[in-house]
C-alpha cells in the first residue's frame, strides 16, 4: 500500500505480546519532568477494555533511554481530524522536545531524524535505518508492521518498537459483519439493481445461502481484532471456531480454538471463513488453491488480515467455480486494486480500500495509545503494545 493511500485509508489495521530483550541499564539515564504524572482518564478506560498489555521492564531500562527529541508525523489530515492532539502530546511532552513532521504521507525526513531518541509515525525500513543510533522506541500508528519487516538484527537490537494493535478491533469487526450479513443476503445485486432503476423480484432467487443463525464462523487469528469478531458473530447465533498461533485457549463466546495447523480441517467445517491474521513468512499466500479445495462449498470468504495472504488468482477461480458464495475483501494483492481485475464485476464480491479499521473510534485511541506511550516513555514506564518484531507482531 503506498504512502498516499495511507494517507486517505488512515488504514489502523494482533496476538499476543512478547517483549523485546532489553539491554543493560544505562548508569547516567536522568528522567525528563512532565507535564503529566500518571494516565489520562481515557488512557486507563482503553488499557482495560482491551486488555492491552505492558512491557516487561520499564523503557528505562534500555540503554540510552535518555528523552531529548521525539519525532511526530503530523499530517494535516490528521490534526484536521483531532484538532487537540498536537497540543496534547505537547502537555505530555512537558520539556522534551517534540518535532512535528507535517508531510501528508506519514512519513519522516532523515534530516527531521537526525538526533531523536523516539518517532511515533509511520515504521518504515528506512526511517529506522536511517536514523541514528540514538533512536531507541519507534510508534507505529497503525497495527501493520510488514513496512517494517526487513529490518535487520543490527537495526532491531536494543531498540523498542510499539503499535495501536487490538484498538481497530471494534471497526474492523463491525466492517466485518457488515460484509457478512450483505453477501448472504446478496445486497451487491441488489444495489446494483438500485442504481440502474430496477425492480428485480428475480434476484431473490439468489439468496441460497440461508440465514446466519446456526451457521459456523471461522476466525483465522484470533488475536484483538480476532476475538472482536467471534464475539459479534456469536451474538448473531452462529458457531464459532477458530485458530491461533499460541494456545488453544480462546473467550468463551468461541466454540473451539484450533491451532495453526488444523486450518484446512476447520475450514472445511465453516460456512463463513474471516481471515484476520497479521502478514508473515508463515501467512504470506496462506490462503491458496489448497485452502479453497478444503473449505466448504458454498462458504462466504473475508479478508480483513493482509492481502497478500491471499492467492488473489486461486481466489477468483474459487469464485469463478462456485466452490465460494461470496467473498468480502477489504484487503487485496496488490494495492490498490487494479482497476483491470476481474473481482470488481463480480456480483458476489464486495471490495473496500483497506479501510475496515476507519472512524473516530479507532481515530481517538490511535491518539490515545501514542499520547499514553509517549508520556510512559518520557517517564520510563513499560510501554505498552510492544512489538516482536522476530514474530512480527
Amino acid at each position: 500500500m503506498t504512502p498516499t493511500v495511507l494517507t486517505v485509508a488512515l488504514t489502523l489495521i494482533l496476538a499476543a505480546l512478547a517483549p523485546l530483550p532489553a539491554a543493560a541499564v544505562e548508569p547516567s539515564a536522568v528522567k525528563q519532568p512532565s507535564a503529566t504524572n500518571g494516565p489520562s482518564a481515557a488512557a486507563q478506560n482503553m488499557v482495560e477494555k482491551f486488555g492491552l498489555r505492558e512491557d516487561a521492564r520499564p523503557v528505562s531500562e534500555y540503554a540510552g533511554w535518555k528523552p531529548q527529541k521525539i519525532v511526530v508525523a503530523m499530517p494535516p489530515r490528521l490534526s484536521a481530524m483531532l484538532p487537540g492532539f498536537e497540543q496534547q502530546l505537547r502537555d505530555v511532552a512537558g520539556s522534551t522536545e517534540l518535532v512535528f513532521a507535517r508531510s501528508p504521507s506519514f512519513s519522516i525526513a532523515d534530516e527531521m531524524l537526525a538526533g531523536a531518541d523516539a518517532m511515533i509515525g509511520l515504521c518504515s525500513v528506512d526511517s529506522v535505518e536511517n536514523a541514528g543510533a540514538e533512536l531507541l522506541w519507534i510508534h507505529n500508528n497503525f497495527v501493520g508492521m510488514d513496512r517494517c519487516a526487513g529490518l535487520s538484527e543490527a537495526a532491531i537490537e536494543g531498540r523498542v518498537f510499539t503499535n495501536t494493535k487490538r484498538l481497530s478491533g471494534p471497526g474492523i469487526a463491525e466492517h466485518t459483519i457488515a460484509m457478512m450479513t450483505s453477501l448472504a443476503r446478496r445486497m451487491p445485486s441488489f444495489t446494483l439493481a438500485q442504481a440502474e432503476n430496477r425492480w428485480d423480484g428475480a434476484l431473490a432467487q439468489s439468496l441460497s445461502f440461508g440465514e446466519l443463525e446456526g451457521k459456523t464462523l471461522l476466525v483465522v487469528g484470533l488475536g484483538g481484532i480476532g476475538s472482536e469478531i467471534a464475539w459479534r458473530a456469536h451474538g448473531l447465533g452462529m458457531r464459532v471456531i477458530a485458530t491461533r498461533n499460541s494456545s488453544r485457549e480462546g473467550p468463551e463466546y468461541v466454540d473451539y480454538v484450533g491451532l495453526s495447523d488444523e486450518l484446512l480441517k476447520l475450514a472445511a467445517e465453516a460456512d463463513v471463513i474471516v481471515n484476520a491474521l497479521p502478514l508473515t513468512g508463515k501467512t504470506t499466500a496462506l490462503f491458496d488453491k489448497t485452502f479453497f479445495s478444503a473449505a466448504k462449498s458454498n462458504s462466504i470468504f473475508i479478508s480483513v488480515g493482509r492481502g497478500k495472504s491471499t492467492v488473489t488468482a486461486d481466489l477468483m477461480s474459487a469464485l469463478e467455480s462456485g466452490k465460494l458464495f461470496g467473498a468480502g475483501l477489504d484487503v487485496t494483492d496488490p494495492e490498490p486494486l487494479p482497476d483491470t481485475s476481474p473481482l470488481w464485476q463480480m456480483d458476489n464480491v464486495i471490495i473496500t480500500p483497506h479501510m475496515s479499521g476507519m472512524g473516530m473510534g479507532s481515530i481517538k485511541r490511535l491518539a490515545t495509545i501514542a499520547s499514553e506511550n509517549l508520556r510512559r516513555y518520557i517517564a520510563g514506564e513499560p510501554l505498552l503494545n510492544v512489538v516482536n518484531m522476530t514474530a512480527g507482531y
